[in-house]
């Protein structure tokens, strides 16, 4: 079966490692998958990331992150705009994720932002996905 959302694929990697506690995790390459491993680094919902270069695929290496008590830090993380239906969103419409708890990721032409960043720059784009 070919791949048809690399996005949701790098969201259901990310909650399956989480929920077997792998250490990290690797996805192939793109560079939009980096921005969002960016956003969920800077919002701290993952250790670290990095891209791995070989002759092939890059490869995108993910280190999740637990808390004391070994609870993988993300509850959940869920797709928004799909392929099938894109959801696009104004600065002032974006959404609160759990009354601020949580981000929501927007693909922006300022780039991949979290919504907090996206309000502050009064930019909107495609809703992207939740965490929280």
């Amino acid at each position: 079966m070919a791949m048809t959302d690399p996005i949701s694929d790098m969201l259901t990697r990310i909650r399956n490692a989480g929920m077997a506690r792998h250490v990290k995790l690797a996805i192939p390459s793109s560079k939009v998958k980096i921005a969002i491993a960016d956003v969920l680094k800077s919002q701290g919902y993952i250790k670290n990331y990095k891209v791995i270069t070989d002759d092939v695929q890059d490869s995108l290496v993910i280190y999740l992150k637990y808390d004391s008590e070994r609870k993988h830090v993300i509850n959940e993380i869920a797709r928004v705009s799909k392929p099938s239906r894109r959801t696009y969103v104004g600065y002032d419409d974006i959404p609160q994720v759990k009354n601020g708890l949580g981000c929501a990721i927007i693909s922006t032409s300022k780039g991949v932002l979290s919504d907090a960043a996206a309000r502050e720059a009064q930019v909107g784009g495609e809703f992207v996905c939740t965490v929280w």
